[in-house]
């Protein structure tokens, strides 16, 4: 996820906000983030991505910067989305710590240095909990429960919040993970599967009191099927047969049971074939295992292809000791 290019910094911590027409709240903003980094007693930088704006966001943003050399800010061309954009800065980012944050000033940057205090208690990721939300409870508050238990349900790592962007990650539980979609909120489902040690805190929730929020209904739809994604990748990705496989023998399944229903209907109730669907669903089935088959094994091949052509590996080590550090 992060790239080599980078060079990290012993104990930098890098703050990542994306915005996206918050003009209004920049200013704000950065007056309350000076005073909260600097009491953490750590050096940082704060990497403020600006996703296409159309309002007076970039100006004052260049503003922030000139009065504060440790704000930068990255601009887009055009509106890309809030995963780009935390993508983009953490690219971007030289600290030994991440922390993505919103910019709409409902998270609290004081929460900043309880989160890193919890990380330093040996956790890969420390993730807020907005446990008394600032949100209307039917189109936000509500919806949200409900996608955070699927989505507890599907990975099997259990957090109240995931949507709760102000988070705090170890780098090197961000390595070799790309972002896409509304991927940015299943980091913990990642690092979890990868090994790491994930803790929850509450932290504060402010009510938006400037600009309009992104966010609608229609978004929990996209983070489900992003959530099928992450799942498929992280558990699949090396071995695509398994989920093809799986699929393929289930209709061979149902192609059988058709099979013998349709058998049973004809010797023992004088059906005849024409008289039933059963027959087309044996042909429908069976030819549809085939080609599950036959894609989970033309996957496998692109597996290997892709590994090998990118001189990619299966496994992430650790550490090591007496060991060459090119095997």
């Amino acid at each position: 996820m992060v790239q080599n290019q980078v060079s990290n910094s012993p104990g930098l911590v890098s703050v990542i906000i994306p915005l996206f027409n918050e003009g209004g709240n920049v200013t704000p903003l950065c007056e309350a983030l000076s005073p909260a980094l600097n009491d953490l007693g750590r050096p940082y930088e704060v990497i403020f991505v600006d996703d296409g704006s159309t309002d007076d966001t970039a100006e004052k943003l260049a503003v922030a910067s000139t009065s504060n050399s440790r704000f930068k800010v990255l601009y887009f061309k055009r509106n890309a989305g809030q995963t780009p954009a935390m993508m983009a800065g953490i690219d971007h980012a030289k600290g030994e710590v991440i922390v993505p944050m919103d910019g709409d000033l409902q998270n609290d940057p004081a929460d900043i240095g309880k989160l890193l205090k919890k990380l330093d208690e040996g956790f890969g990721v420390v993730s807020g909990w907005r446990k008394d939300r600032q949100d209307s409870f039917w189109s936000r508050i509500l919806p949200s429960r409900i996608a955070n238990r699927i989505i507890s349900w599907v990975s099997g790592v259990r957090l109240k919040d995931y949507g709760c962007t102000l988070k705090a990650y170890r780098r090197d539980v961000l390595e070799d993970f790309r972002l896409y979609g509304e991927m940015h909120r299943f980091v913990p489902i990642y690092a979890h599967w990868q090994g790491a040690k994930i803790a929850e805190i509450p932290v504060s929730h402010r009510a938006r009191k400037q600009g309009a929020s992104s966010y609608g209904l229609s978004r929990i739809f996209k983070v489900l099927l992003d959530l099928l994604v992450v799942k498929f990748l992280t558990q699949y990705e090396a071995k695509p047969i398994y989920i093809f496989g799986a699929v393929g023998f289930s209709f061979f399944g149902v192609s059988f049971i058709a099979g013998l229903w349709a058998l049973y209907l004809k010797w023992f109730e004088n059906t005849s074939f024409v008289e039933t669907p059963l027959p087309l669903l044996f042909t429908l089935g069976f030819i549809t295992g085939v080609m599950c088959i036959l894609m989970g094994l033309l996957a496998e091949a692109m597996v290997r292809v892709y590994f090998e052509s990118q001189g990619k590996r299966q496994y992430t080590v650790r550490d090591s000791i007496n060991m060459d550090d090119n095997p």
